[in-house]
């Protein structure tokens, strides 16, 4: 009975908690990381007084949110209030469990991987939606109003973009779909080349899923103070930030995993497997390689806030609805074509 119970409860508690502290300890470096970038970008300094090279600024940002009062606004919805955040904060962990980081570490290897990532990543919006009507304000309310459409539109994006990412790799399982990009001719077997526009559509559509600029509708603090959170502090308003930006980390990796090749090395099958030393390292697949490349991923997320100003809202709509998804609609018959004449090699393991 007891090992039953160790095997059934606290191994999968064991590897939860391996992936959830992990993320989180994440988050706060990314936090710092985007203002260090974004202070280059902008040639100012950036945090540099707490901890060397200001290393700790985002822990004591974090100290500072958990210590602040949280303050209910008057006829506020009480449950509602406190409810929200958890919402968005709970869906945006809960994806992590079919994230596959290597051949063999993963949580839960799926077969209906990207069915449960859908309906995951579609939850958070009710996060939002309940922040905005609880908080009895109508900034919240309004920002909260804007993020519904915003999502939905470019969630509808997004699911044709992975139709696309199926049809090719034959699978709704995320270790397939990466074993699918495998092949003698490294990054050019990865599903980029062939789907380059749903590529581009999935990153630019993850970007405006996520809130982030200049897709910041939600959050627009020259119009709206600062969206459907305006109301909320301390750890409320915390737990918004760490789904927030939770969510950017899963885009990046879900993007990597989809498109380029997950944990496979782009010179795979250009290097010889009997290379000395870590020569032969470069061509087999680890999840180095996949961290690598969800950091390059996540890297234009800080680029794109330093660079781009804020679209307006005709314009967010236009983009989502006549522009990406008619380009996607039109891919996924492309990739059937493509799968249909074996245009594109499709690899058997990594």
């Amino acid at each position: 009975m007891a090992d039953q119970l160790i095997n059934q409860v606290m191994w999968p508690l064991i590897y939860i908690l391996c992936i959830v502290l992990p993320l989180v300890i994440a988050v706060a470096m990314f936090v710092y990381w985007e203002r260090k970038v974004i202070g280059w970008m902008h040639v100012r300094m950036g945090p540099n007084k707490v901890g060397p090279g200001g290393v700790l600024q985002a822990f004591a940002d974090v100290v500072k949110l958990l210590i602040k009062e949280v303050i209910l606004p008057t006829k506020a919805n009480r449950f509602l209030y406190f409810l929200a955040p958890l919402i968005a904060l709970v869906p945006a962990l809960a994806a992590w469990a079919v994230i596959p980081f290597s051949g063999k570490m993963v949580l839960s290897n799926a077969n209906a991987g990207i069915l449960y990532l859908l309906a995951m990543t579609s939850l958070g919006v009710y996060g939002i939606i309940i922040a905005g009507w609880a908080s009895n304000s109508r900034y919240a309310l309004l920002g909260a109003m804007r993020s519904a459409a915003q999502v939905i539109s470019y969630e509808l994006a997004m699911g044709l973009c992975l139709v696309c990412v199926m049809v090719l790799a034959g699978s709704l399982n995320l270790s397939e779909i990466v074993n699918a990009q495998a092949g003698g001719k490294g990054l050019f077997d990865w599903f980029w080349l062939p789907l380059l526009p749903i590529f581009v559509i999935y990153f630019v559509s993850g970007v405006a899923e996520t809130n982030r600029l200049p897709f910041d509708m939600a959050e627009g603090e020259s119009e709206i103070v600062a969206g459907f959170h305006v109301e909320y502090s301390g750890s409320a308003f915390a737990i918004f930030f760490l789904a927030e930006y939770a969510n950017m980390i899963l885009v990046s990796f879900l993007s990597a995993i989809f498109f380029l090749g997950g944990w496979l090395s782009p010179l795979q099958g250009w290097i010889p497997a009997d290379a000395p030393g870590w020569i032969s390292w470069l061509g087999a697949g680890s999840f180095i390689w996949l961290f690598i490349k969800a950091f390059v991923m996540s890297f234009f997320f800080l680029w794109f806030r330093a660079t781009f100003p804020r679209y307006r809202y005709d314009q967010i709509m236009r983009l989502g609805w006549k522009v990406f998804i008619p380009i996607a609609i039109a891919w996924v018959f492309v990739a059937g074509l493509l799968k249909y004449y074996d245009l594109v090699s499709i690899g058997v393991g990594a």
